[in-house]
C-alpha cells in the first residue's frame, strides 16, 4: 500500500502541538475526522504512532521515527517551493544541537568540528538551562543536547545520556614562576576563582579541600565558563578550570597549566532520546575519540 501524504501530514500536525483538538483547529477539520485519518495512516504502517497520556498524545517508539521521516519529506517540500519561488536550491540535511548555556565553546566546537564548513548541512546551535533544553528535546525540537552532567530517563522521558569526554580539572593563571610546588602550596598563597556551588567541579573541588583540610581563598564564584576565562586571563587570581576552557591561551603562553588537581574532573555528557534508529549524522559524532575533543594537562607532584 502507499503512503497516503495526507494522512502523513496530519500525523506531523498532531505530533508537533502533542494534543489532538488544537491540531484539528489548525487545520480546520473535526477531531473525529482528524482521529480517523491518524488511524488509516497507523493501520497502513502496522504500528500504533500516539501513546494516549490524559489529553494529551505521546509519540510511540514508531511514531518518533515517523515523525522524523516527516520532519524531512515536509522540510524538503518547503525546499522544493523555494527552488520554484527564488531559483535557489538548498537540498540540505539539518542537525539541532542544544547546549547548556555554561558549557565550554571550545568543547562544542571541537566536538562539531566534522561538521562545519559543510555546505550541503544547516547546523542549528542552541543554548539554554538543562531543564529546558530537555523539554526542546522531548518536544523532538533538537537532535541532541550537549551537557556537563547526565540525566536519568523513564518510560515518560526516554532520554538517555552518553559520556563522550573526560577531563581533569586543573589550576589555571597567568604564568608565574611562584606558582610552583604542590596544589596545597598554591591554594595556600593565590586567591582562585572558582565554579558556582551547583557546578559538579564546585563539589569535587570542595571535597578535596576538606580532605586535605585547605581554607582557600575564593575572591570569585562564576557560573558561566566563558567568564571564568576571561577572569583568568585578565586578573593575576587562579581559576579552577577544565583545560579546553581556555585552550588558545594555554597554547599561546598567556595561560598556564598549574597541574590537575586529584579527583576533580569535568565530564562531558551527549543526551538524546532513545530510539532504535539513529541518524548517520549523530552517529559520526557520537563515535569520535575523547582525545580529539580535548587537551591534556599536567599532573601534580606531592
Amino acid at each position: 500500500m502507499r503512503l497516503n501524504y495526507h494522512h502523513l501530514f496530519y500525523f506531523w500536525t498532531v505530533a508537533k502541538t502533542g494534543h489532538l483538538t488544537r491540531a484539528a483547529e489548525s487545520l480546520h477539520v473535526s477531531q473525529s475526522a482528524l482521529s480517523g485519518q491518524i488511524r488509516k495512516l497507523e493501520d497502513s504502517l502496522g504500528y500504533q504512532l500516539f501513546v494516549r497520556e490524559g489529553r494529551r498524545l505521546k509519540l510511540s517508539e514508531a511514531g518518533r521515527v515517523a515523525f522524523e521521516y516527516a520532519e524531512e519529506i515536509f522540510r524538503q517540500g518547503e525546499e522544493l517551493t523555494e527552488l520554484f519561488r527564488s531559483g535557489a536550491q538548498t537540498n540540505r540535511e539539518s542537525l539541532k544541537i542544544g547546549a547548556v548555556a555554561t558549557l565550554s565553546r571550545n568543547f562544542q566546537e571541537g566536538f562539531l568540528r566534522p561538521l562545519l564548513g559543510r555546505e550541503d548541512l544547516e547546523l542549528i546551535i542552541q543554548s539554554g538551562t538543562l531543564d529546558d533544553l530537555l523539554r526542546r528535546l522531548s518536544a523532538h525540537r533538537l537532535d541532541l543536547l550537549l551537557s556537563n552532567q547526565p540525566v536519568h530517563g523513564d518510560e515518560e522521558n526516554p532520554w538517555r545520556s552518553r559520556r563522550i569526554a573526560r577531563q581533569p580539572v586543573s589550576l589555571i593563571g597567568r604564568p608565574d614562576k611562584a606558582n610552583s610546588g604542590s596544589f596545597s602550596d598554591l591554594l595556600s598563597n593565590r586567591s582562585l576563582i572558582v565554579p558556582g556551588r551547583e557546578n559538579n567541579i564546585r563539589h569535587a573541588f570542595d571535597q578535596l579541600c576538606d580532605y586535605h583540610k585547605l581554607s582557600p581563598r575564593i575572591v570569585a564564584e562564576v557560573d558561566d565558563m566563558a567568564m571564568m576565562r576571561l577572569l583568568a586571563r585578565d586578573t593575576h587570581h587562579v581559576a579552577v578550570l577544565p583545560p579546553v576552557v581556555v585552550r588558545d591561551e594555554l597554547k599561546s603562553g598567556t595561560l598556564q597549566d598549574y597541574g590537575a588537581l586529584p579527583g576533580v574532573f569535568e565530564e562531558f555528557y551527549a543526551i538524546s532520546i532513545r530510539r532504535q534508529f539513529e541518524p548517520p549524522l549523530l552517529t559520526s559524532l557520537l563515535s569520535q575519540p575523547a582525545d580529539e575533543l580535548l587537551t591534556s594537562s599536567a599532573n601534580w607532584s606531592f
